[in-house]
C-alpha cells in the first residue's frame, strides 16, 4: 500500500503512514484512549510503534488529511477466517478529530479500509466497539455494519499471559 487514496470530500486525502508519522500515530492513539476513558492503559511508545509498524510490519496505518492537516487515522492488520478460508481486515482503531466529525471523514476512512480489503481479496472487515459508545454504534449501523450476536471477547494478558506461556 503506497498510494494516496483520493476521496469524494474536497480536500480530504488518505495515505499510508510513513516512519516519520510515528509521533502523530501515538498522538492519535492517546487521543482515542482519552475519549474512551482508557488513557492510563496506553503504554505504547514511539520506539515500540516504530518497531511494530515499520520493522516487524505487524500492523498498518492510514492517515486522513483535510487540506493538509492530519485529522484522522486508522490502524489495522490481517486476521484469518478458517470458515471463509481467507484473510480479513481487522480494524483495531479509528479516530477522527472531534472538530471534524460529522463531515463524512469517518465514512471515507471506512470506505478506504473497505477498498483495501477488497483489493487484497479479504472476506470481511471486522472491528470491536465499546458497548457505551452509542454515537459510534449508530454510525456503524448507518454504514451497513451489523453487530455480532452470541460472541464474547476473551483476553489473556499480563501475568496470566506469561504464566500460560510458561505452562507448556
Amino acid at each position: 500500500m503506497s498510494v494516496a487514496y483520493l476521496t469524494k470530500i474536497d480536500g480530504f486525502v488518505i495515505r499510508p503512514a510513513k516512519e516519520r508519522d510515528v509521533p502523530l500515530i501515538l498522538s492519535f492513539i492517546r487521543r482515542l484512549a482519552d475519549y474512551e476513558g482508557l488513557l492510563d492503559e496506553v503504554t505504547a511508545t514511539e520506539d515500540v510503534l516504530l518497531d511494530s509498524l515499520f520493522v516487524k510490519r505487524q500492523a498498518e496505518v492510514i492517515i486522513g488529511y483535510l487540506e493538509g492537516e492530519a485529522v484522522a487515522f486508522a490502524l489495522f492488520f490481517h486476521n484469518f477466517s478458517t470458515f471463509l478460508g481467507k484473510a480479513n481486515l481487522y480494524l483495531e482503531d479509528l479516530f477522527v478529530d472531534e472538530n471534524h466529525r460529522g463531515r463524512g471523514l469517518g465514512r471515507a476512512m471506512f470506505a478506504c479500509l473497505a477498498r483495501i480489503a477488497v483489493e487484497r481479496g479479504c472476506g470481511r472487515l471486522d472491528w470491536w466497539c465499546l458497548d457505551w459508545n452509542e454515537p459510534s454504534i449508530a454510525f456503524y449501523l448507518r454504514m451497513g455494519a451489523r453487530p455480532m450476536q452470541d460472541w464474547t471477547v476473551y483476553r489473556v494478558d499480563g501475568d496470566a499471559l506469561a504464566g500460560l506461556a510458561r505452562s507448556l
